[in-house]
């Protein structure tokens, strides 16, 4: 939705901004996810004494067995999370179902936990007050939603979906998180009733039993040492695969857009190649926090309070365009909602956004590197000629060669083009008395694949193909190709010399699609082809 409310580079930028903030806290769930099964491994009582103070070395075993059920496939990857998640659902059902039941059999642990409650907040408007304040702390637990949005284009649709509406596989995602909202709702409730009620304070603090893992010490307290340690094993294997979520919708993400933006090369769109770069990058983030899961908190929420913010705007501002505007009002709280949690979180949290930053600036970086790296390939997907220009090329194939003028439309009557053709037959001496003038006026720069339209137009007995595109030498390029491939003839294009300094024409090529035409023109040729003898022949005069 952002995408197509920005054009030009600006809505490019703002995508790499956002894509920055998808991979802080995707491949921080993968590191810390992992960093916390390790942390589960080390604390549980039946665990060996020789893997105590070993978190990094266990963190990165994970991270590879990880990568490994990646590599194997995704089907696979996707029935061991089927299985991994119904046993911890189920688990935690368990120890919530023993916990409300130990609230209700014993009435003074509500009874502590009330007086407690009121003894330190007075009443029910400063609780909200106070629960207002910490909402941005409890990010953590919004965790899952905007993994579960990711995995939207793997939903299963109707076969009679249209691509631009999928409504089959928009009804399924629809049942999708609904499904996931009620679960984690249900979940998130309750745990944190029975975790505040039956768990002392103290136990919460740094060092203590419940630090980080609640739920553990009420299935170890509650339901004695072999539960807990199913429960522990349990836990692990979820905090382990949960990176299997943000691994998928990363593989799911980032080819919808950076190869398509030119912005990385073409086996970025394959799955196994990503998933060894999305592996050394977690290896990379683990060794240098050390596997400590406080420290990536802080940037993790920082992606994913950035993920929620930008979703939300950008549904705001679709429902707005559509003319609801109970709907903007709505999501446009939301959103507000979500800003002061951002907001608030890096005041308390401020490594998270130096973090994001680092993400942010990096794949900015590779991803020009890799615009640039590509600039000079064809970047044509396909060529669409239209009748009257289709007309002109079979009319210029009868003569022995084809004659391309290449032209910059300045007033498009007949005398730019009797003034065009007589400097080209003065300087290039072109033999032919049929020429065709080729003139590509840019669209969006900032886009790197696009179609050709050809369309042809006649002006005064001249012939001109017109067409547009992202940048000019590549389609020209790609043109003449394509009149070698359909005609079999030998394409001769004829040129001037581009007057200016050859620095900043070359900017103007990289940001603005035109430049000096001529060489970029031939480069281009030169690397699609890499026979000299099949390729077009380009032409460059003037004084």
């Amino acid at each position: 939705m952002l995408e197509n409310s920005l054009s030009f580079w600006k809505g490019k930028l703002l995508i790499l901004c956002l894509l920055g903030f998808v991979a802080t806290g995707w491949l921080v769930t993968i590191t810390l996810s992992a960093a916390d099964a390790t942390a589960h491994i080390v604390e549980d009582p039946l665990t060996p004494q020789f893997l105590h103070g070993q978190h990094v070395v266990i963190t990165l075993v994970l991270l590879a067995t990880l990568g490994a059920v990646f590599l194997k496939g995704f089907k696979e990857a996707i029935g061991i999370a089927v299985a991994v998640v119904g046993a911890y659902l189920l688990l935690n059902l368990v120890v919530v179902a023993v916990g409300l039941y130990e609230c209700v059999v014993d009435p003074t642990n509500i009874a502590d936990w009330k007086s407690k409650l009121f003894a330190n907040y007075g009443n029910p408007l400063t609780m909200l007050g106070v629960s207002l304040l910490v909402f941005p702390r409890l990010a953590l637990g919004l965790s899952g939603f905007e993994t579960g949005v990711s995995m939207m284009p793997l939903v299963r649709g109707d076969r009679d979906d249209e691509s631009q509406r999928p409504a089959g596989r928009i009804r399924n995602t629809h049942k999708m998180l609904t499904v996931a909202a009620i679960i984690m709702s249900f979940y998130l409730l309750t745990t944190s009733f029975v975790t505040a009620v039956l768990i002392p304070p103290s136990e919460f603090q740094k060092g203590g039993s419940a630090n980080g893992r609640a739920l553990a010490y009420l299935a170890h307290d509650q339901l004695g040492e072999a539960f807990g340690t199913v429960y522990d094993l349990s836990t692990i294997a979820i905090l382990w695969f949960a990176g299997a979520s943000a691994l998928a919708g990363l593989l799911n993400i980032v080819p919808r857009y950076l190869p398509r933006y030119g912005m990385a090369p073409e086996w970025a769109r394959a799955i196994r190649p990503l998933v060894l770069v999305y592996i050394a990058i977690s290896v990379t983030v683990t060794i240098v926090f050390a596997a400590d899961v406080d420290a990536q908190a802080g940037a993790y929420a920082t992606g994913v309070l950035a993920m929620m913010t930008s979703a939300a705007f950008a549904v705001s501002l679709s429902a707005w365009r559509r003319g609801s505007k109970l709907g903007a009002l709505a999501f446009g709280a939301i959103a507000i909602i979500f800003v002061y949690a951002f907001v608030a979180n890096e005041i308390q949290r401020p490594d998270g956004i130096v973090i994001s930053s680092l993400f942010i600036l990096t794949i900015i970086l590779t991803s020009l590197i890799s615009r640039v790296w590509r600039t000079t390939e064809l970047r044509t997907q396909k060529i669409e000629v239209d009748e009257t220009a289709q007309r002109f090329i079979d009319e210029a194939s009868r003569e022995e060669e084809i004659h391309i003028v290449a032209n910059r439309r300045q007033t498009g009557d007949a005398r730019d083009y009797y003034l065009k053709e007589r400097e080209q037959r003065q300087y290039t001496h072109i033999p032919s008395d049929v020429i065709l003038f080729l003139e590509v006026d840019v669209g969006d720069p900032s886009e790197f694949e696009d179609v050709l339209e050809v369309r042809g137009v006649e002006v005064n007995g001249y012939r001109v193909l017109r067409a547009e595109s992202s940048t000019v030498p590549n389609a020209i390029a790609a043109f003449l190709l394509h009149l070698r491939d359909t005609t079999g003839k030998e394409i001769h294009c004829h040129f001037d010399w581009t007057q200016g300094n050859p620095l900043g024409y070359l900017l103007r090529y990289l940001l603005l699609g035109e430049g000096d035409t001529a060489p970029v023109t031939h480069e281009v040729l030169r690397e699609a082809e890499a026979d000299p003898e099949r390729r077009p022949v380009i032409h460059v005069a003037g004084k």
